[in-house]
């Protein structure tokens, strides 16, 4: 689960991912992560979409704003773009998305974060970090997704949750 960054700044952290040679580009949209990778059984699918309806439901839109960057390391070879405001409602969102029927423990503490670079050289790290210190950005979060895994290994959005309670498909 997620909230994606949308255009233009979305497109635009994807090629600074590119750039600085990061090779999950392509396959890990820009976002903010509510709950991490987590494999779900078919039977509990029904159960787990019908509990994020129910998430959705309880929370309204919020704004984020994105501004600079920080890393994780040493701890773990991560540069991020950092959420300076709504941090309270993507903790609430993620608290409540893992109160459900699909249990995930976290490696880390939550922290939500736009990635940039992960497990590259630390040249491509600290370019990463250095090259958009100075970005920021500040929308409107209407919705998450569900994303789903494809053989491709890229993650596609396989449903999405508007945050007044409606589920939506995503458009192809």
């Amino acid at each position: 689960m997620s909230i994606a960054v949308p255009e233009p700044w979305g497109g635009q952290l994807q090629r600074q991912r590119e750039d600085v040679g990061d090779p999950m580009a392509q396959a890990i949209p820009p976002h903010i992560t509510l709950m991490p990778p987590t494999e779900i059984v078919p039977q509990e699918m029904d159960r787990f979409v019908h509990h994020l309806e129910m998430v959705a439901a309880q929370h309204g839109p919020f704004t984020i704003h994105l501004r600079g960057t920080g890393s994780f390391r040493p701890v773990s070879r991560v540069v991020f773009v950092q959420v300076s405001e709504g941090i309270p409602m993507c903790e609430r969102l993620e608290q409540a998305v893992r109160r459900g029927p699909v249990s995930r423990d976290l490696e880390f503490p939550y922290h939500p974060h736009v990635t940039i670079a992960h497990d590259i050289d630390e040249s491509g790290l600290d370019r990463a970090f250095d090259d958009l210190a100075g970005f920021e950005a500040t929308f409107e979060v209407s919705r998450f997704h569900l994303y789903d895994h494809g053989s491709d290994g890229v993650w596609r959005p396989m449903v999405d949750f508007d945050l007044t309670g409606e589920r939506l498909q995503p458009a192809s």
